[in-house]
């Protein structure tokens, strides 16, 4: 998805993301995303005005990304690997990145989303902008590049542990007679129920990411998981964040962590939305609030990053899997979208 790195970028950003059918479905959507982006835009510039200007999220994705291919020529000798972003909404846009890969003359590269759990809101609209640039793939020679893509990893070893230990630093906090009292809230960018009820599976793959967490913590604090990031009147997956916070207050629950379970760095929903405007809820509810930490630079998290990568290529280059998931293969029950088979069958013949 990405996020403005400045505030100059915020109208360019939200025009872009209105402007997607796999994110937000909306009548008229060519001619309203724009209006709705120029509306949206001075509230959300000082959104990012409050925390600090703009997003962090390219500057971490890039030194994750760095710190992954680093081990990555470790984990598969004689191997050179590069990363690059790729950013729905934000620039480095698909199309600017592909152009970068060309004049490198990449020939072999692997979408790794970044969203751990699987929506055709996220990495499918993402992946969906890459097929769409499939005829600028070409290289000068004619041949163009062979793609894989590793889709889904919520439940990867690594990534669990690089949760958990976040949330054991944050709990260290409390004196120890009060840490498994504490209540965990764990915390995912919401979706339409519209798309839930088309058979997405990002609900499910979430929860699934949380009961590794709390396998791996050993269940010892009550936990729930809720859902942040609602826009517009329709139904979105619930309950939100904030009415769990204020549930959570008429039950008398006075300590919670927060936990950003779907996100892997810092940007706008965790500074802004859980630190600052939960923050103040939480507060106003007599709630000692406090967040564990992104995974951002996590050593932890960024080996987990390289493992999953290293073990993708010795499995499709072995020819133990394919080019994509079995999982990515399955359309929902309720998809009306005929380009998303198009799109799956074109990642499972590897870009061809």
């Amino acid at each position: 998805m990405g996020g403005p790195s400045t505030t100059s970028e915020v109208q360019f950003f939200l025009t872009n993301l209105f402007s997607d059918p796999d994110l937000i479905p909306i009548p008229a959507q060519k001619w309203l995303a724009p209006i709705l982006a120029k509306r949206r835009t001075p509230k959300i510039e000082q959104q990012y005005d409050e925390i600090g200007g703009g997003s962090p999220i390219l500057r971490w994705t890039r030194e994750q990304g760095e710190g992954m291919t680093r081990i990555l020529e470790e984990l598969v000798p004689g191997e050179r690997f590069k990363s690059y972003v790729m950013f729905r909404y934000a620039r480095p846009l698909t199309g600017e990145t592909i152009e970068e890969m060309k004049r490198d003359g990449v020939k072999r590269a692997i979408a790794f989303t970044q969203y751990p759990q699987y929506s055709c809101s996220t990495t499918g609209s993402s992946l969906m902008e890459l097929w769409r640039h499939r005829d600028e793939m070409k290289l000068p020679n004619g041949d163009g590049i062979e793609w894989s893509v590793i889709d889904r990893w919520g439940t990867h070893p690594g990534l669990v542990e690089a949760f958990a230990q976040n949330i054991e630093r944050t709990l260290a906090e409390y004196p120890p007679e009060e840490r498994s009292k504490v209540v965990l809230l764990f915390s995912a960018h919401s979706l339409p129920m519209t798309v839930v009820d088309r058979g997405d599976p990002y609900v499910s793959e979430v929860a699934a990411t949380v009961s590794a967490v709390m396998h791996r913590l050993g269940n010892k604090n009550p936990y729930r998981l809720v859902w942040q990031s609602k826009v517009g009147p329709r139904a979105w997956m619930g309950p939100q964040t904030s009415e769990a916070l204020k549930g959570l207050a008429k039950l008398g629950e006075k300590k919670v962590v927060l936990v950003p379970i779907a996100f892997t760095s810092d940007h706008i929903e965790t500074l802004y939305e859980l630190d600052l405007e939960y923050g103040e809820e939480a507060k106003e509810l007599g709630i000692d609030l406090r967040r564990a930490e992104s995974l951002n630079g996590s050593p932890v998290f960024i080996r987990a990053l390289a493992d999953i990568a290293a073990e993708h290529i010795k499995g499709v280059r072995s020819g133990e899997q394919g080019h994509t998931s079995v999982q990515m293969g399955l359309r929902c029950p309720g998809c009306k979208f005929e380009r998303c088979g198009h799109q799956k069958s074109w990642f499972a013949r590897g870009g061809r």
